[in-house]
């Protein structure tokens, strides 16, 4: 059996997820509709699972989970929230979530989640998976030098080296080096491999 603690605002959304988790054989030892609250009572209370909403008044959920994290590492964050956006996903999952799920979860996604959490496992969503798998298997340009991120943004328009090289006012040899360092740094083998992925 899991003691969890529900911080979300929407008072019939808090209800439908207690009710959820009390008629399994978890506990709810709290609800409050903002982190300071619950953050006040996590100080001498230990809960297993903590559910966090995102916008919440004062104190932001994901702000929150920092907290809670730092209280009791212990604790378990699961983000269920109505915004999918990838900030929002990666800005949980940094501060300490181990899972996100979307609110239109049913109440046995809801008690799976928590039985995985406590499991050792992530529960998230299926369209989050999806997003948190992209996000890990695109390569980030931010590696990339600024220089090389010019040669990339006219090499992806499918021009020459010598073009590049005239546009940029560098040597043909330099924007070999800055192509073979932007192949080795996004693990691509060859311009054909690099356009597909690229390419506009």
């Amino acid at each position: 059996m899991a003691s969890v603690i529900i911080i979300e605002d929407n008072k019939s959304i808090l209800n439908s997820f207690q009710e959820i988790i009390e008629d399994s054989h978890h506990k709810v030892i709290g609800t409050f509709n903002n982190c300071e609250t619950a953050l006040e009572f996590c100080k001498t209370q230990h809960p297993d699972i903590a559910i966090v909403d995102i916008k919440l008044p004062g104190m932001t959920g994901i702000e929150g989970i920092k907290h809670l994290y730092n209280i009791n590492s212990n604790i378990k964050s699961i983000v269920i929230s109505v915004y999918d956006d990838s900030d929002y996903i990666f800005n949980a999952l940094s501060a300490g979530a181990i899972g996100y799920l979307t609110k239109n979860i049913t109440p046995d996604e809801l008690l799976s989640a928590i039985n995985q959490a406590l499991n050792g496992g992530s529960p998230m969503s299926s369209k989050i998976a999806r997003k948190v798998i992209s996000y890990f298997q695109t390569p980030k340009q931010e590696e990339l030098s600024k220089r090389e991120n010019e040669v990339l943004q006219i090499l992806a328009k499918g021009k020459s080296y010598a073009v590049i090289a005239e546009e940029l006012h560098l040597s043909v040899n330099t924007i070999k080096i800055h192509v073979r360092n932007i192949y080795e740094k996004l693990h691509i083998e060859n311009k054909q491999e690099f356009l597909k992925k690229f390419g506009r």
